[in-house]
């Protein structure tokens, strides 16, 4: 499972000109699931996205977590993530195909509001415009053969 998290002051996402998800201070996490990936996979980024201290304390150093700022968490699903650039059309045999995607999107998601957090989504497989707000910016890659 890999993921780009994104410290924001705001993202949204927008499905046929409609708002379908919103949140102000927080994190935007595009989260793009593999052929390889379980249950176990969703929450162990679960648990190192809603623990990741990447927002400032009061000395302006990366210190506090999601809960310390009372952070939400904006989830866009993005096959994408698994993307292979060998050749310059990009396949994408390496992400999971919906029926195995979807149940362990919806895992993680699940995962973080059962640690408290406010969690909005877009429409996994749906034509989606993503605004946000990048806070630093700060920008993280993580993916859970690495983690």
């Amino acid at each position: 499972m890999r993921a780009v998290l994104t410290r924001v002051t705001s993202a949204s996402v927008v499905i046929d000109g409609e708002t379908v998800g919103k949140i102000g201070n927080g994190f935007l996490v595009l989260l793009g699931v593999s052929v390889k990936d379980t249950e176990a996979e969703a929450d162990k980024m679960a648990d190192k996205v809603c623990g990741l201290r990447v927002f400032e304390d009061e000395n302006g150093k990366m210190n506090l977590n999601l809960a310390t700022v009372d952070g939400e968490l904006l989830v866009v699903s993005q096959f994408t993530l698994f993307a292979d650039c060998k050749s310059r059309r990009p396949g994408f045999t390496g992400a999971a195909r919906p029926d195995t995607a979807i149940p362990l999107y919806e895992r993680f998601m699940e995962n973080c509001r059962a640690r408290g957090f406010h969690v909005e989504h877009g429409e996994f497989g749906a034509d989606m415009k993503v605004e946000s707000v990048n806070d630093g910016p700060v920008t993280i890659i993580m993916d859970t053969e690495t983690l």
